[in-house]
């Protein structure tokens, strides 16, 4: 068993996957029900600046910073800011958070943003700098208007699912044909 948590930790390295019991240990506060997909770093040197809150989902590639080493060189100094996310948000892949912002309640990010400045709770934002686009709300509403019973699938089309088939890849991919996405639970 130890040989094997070995083994596990050696590959999550190499794979530049964190440990987030140590990142707790070190005072990184998190809450209920934290997704972290692959290669997202949380910044080690300055954890406990980082607080996350209930049911979010940090895609790959996410990264969190509290600290800014640009001022290192000339003011000898390294700027350290906390950063806050609320709950119910969701951060796309790719996205970097810097030190000092708040995120708040019901927030989607969307990939590839730079998150410089607070983002109130309730929004939709995107970009570099990530700004807000619309309401939670109003992306949601957009978002469900663009889904039916032809491009709108259960877990059963997920890897998730043992027996995720061929059959079911291909009614997928004629959806996003069709209709330009598909959605699944």
């Amino acid at each position: 068993m130890k040989k094997l948590k070995f083994i596990k930790t050696i590959i999550n390295r190499l794979r530049g996957d964190q440990s987030l019991s140590k990142l707790v240990k070190k005072g990184l506060k998190i809450g209920k029900n934290l997704t972290i997909m692959q290669r997202v770093i949380i910044d080690p040197s300055h954890c406990w600046h980082i607080e996350i809150g209930n049911d979010v989902v940090l895609a790959p590639n996410v990264h969190i910073l509290a600290h800014d080493a640009s001022t290192i060189i000339h003011l000898k100094y390294t700027r350290i800011a906390n950063v806050k996310i609320g709950d119910r948000v969701f951060i796309g892949a790719g996205t970097i958070i810097l030190p000092g912002v708040s995120i708040g309640n019901d927030v989607v990010i969307g990939a590839g943003s730079v998150v410089s400045r607070n983002i109130p709770s309730n929004s939709m934002a995107v970009g570099s700098p990530a700004k807000v686009i619309c309401s939670l709300e109003n992306y949601l509403e957009r978002e469900k208007v663009k889904m039916n019973s032809n491009n709108t699938f259960s877990e059963a089309y997920t890897l998730r699912n043992p027996d995720f088939n061929v059959k079911q890849r291909q009614e997928m991919i004629d959806a996003c044909d069709k209709f330009g996405l598909a959605f699944v639970e």
